[in-house]
């Protein structure tokens, strides 16, 4: 099910470029789309598949230390460290949390891409959607397939995962900032410490350790809307203290909290959770 629109929900006709320029998020579990500024991040090192869209000039991206290359569409795997810079101050960047879908049966873009991409039919796609989204009145997605189906034509092909592992993803995506361990899944999995965190990896195609990092930093986007003191938030996202918040803010996203927090003043935040970003249940 796609996004319906009826025609008294469209704002009055500004042009697509400045529908495209307003600063929005939109986020549940397993999807991100952010359109803001892009500040100057030093490497980033995403948890998931990572696509940056152009909004208006093209970006520049180096992946893996690599060359920069100029593009109006880019696509990073997961856990692969790059850099994006732009002559615009926005961009729009989409995040697919990796364990969610099923690597071999995804869009040729996105399955083999790693730096920029040249799908024009793929980023005319994205960048519709985009504006159909902005043009919505309630700018929600009741479920993942139905962002897929407006961004990428239909819904992305669901990974099958052992129901033990499952279980534990589950577990850890509802409650990020938990301090849960190895030991304590392995448990509930009924099995070895050694024998779950290699299932962990082969089913998710990361190490459970960098699993958790990125999903509590991921979780740090349902609060850049609040106002609360940033060492107050550090704790509440899981955190023992601001300078482990700080640094490992900064080498997931490139930004220093106080900068993305900044940067995020005039976002609007929409999607699961999005709205009192509570400690627990952001599915």
């Amino acid at each position: 099910m796609q996004i319906q629109i009826d025609p008294g929900e469209l704002q009055p006709s500004r042009g697509t470029s400045s529908a495209l320029l307003e600063r929005v998020m939109w986020l549940n579990a397993d999807r991100v789309l952010y359109v803001g500024l892009l500040g100057e991040p030093s490497m980033r090192t995403f948890g998931a598949f990572s696509i940056y869209v152009s909004l208006r000039r093209p970006h520049r991206i180096c992946v893996n230390g690599g060359e920069w290359e100029e593009t109006q569409l880019s696509v990073v795997p997961p856990y692969v460290g790059h850099r994006i810079e732009s002559d615009d101050r926005m961009i729009c960047n989409i995040l697919i949390e990796s364990e969610t879908v099923r690597l071999s049966d995804l869009p040729a873009h996105l399955r083999n891409g790693c730096g920029a991409v040249d799908a024009p039919e793929a980023l005319q796609t994205m960048r519709d959607a985009l504006d159909k989204f902005k043009r919505c009145a309630s700018r929600q997605y009741a479920r993942t397939e139905d962002f897929d189906e407006n961004f990428f034509g239909g819904a992305l092909p669901a990974r099958a995962l052992d129901r033990r592992i499952s279980a534990m993803l589950n577990k850890i995506k509802c409650d990020p900032n938990s301090h849960t361990s190895a030991e304590e899944c392995a448990v509930a999995c009924h099995l070895s410490v050694s024998r779950f965190l290699h299932l962990f990896k082969a089913e998710v195609g990361s190490p459970f350790r960098s699993f958790r990092t990125w999903q509590r930093a991921r979780s740090v986007l349902y609060y850049v809307r609040q106002n609360s003191n940033l060492a107050n938030i550090a704790l509440d996202v899981g955190y023992p203290d601001s300078t482990h918040f700080s640094h490992s803010v900064r080498q997931i996203y490139g930004l220093t909290p106080k900068s993305i927090f900044a940067g995020c003043r005039k976002l609007a935040l929409y999607g699961s959770g999005a709205a009192a970003a509570p400690r627990h249940g952001f599915n």
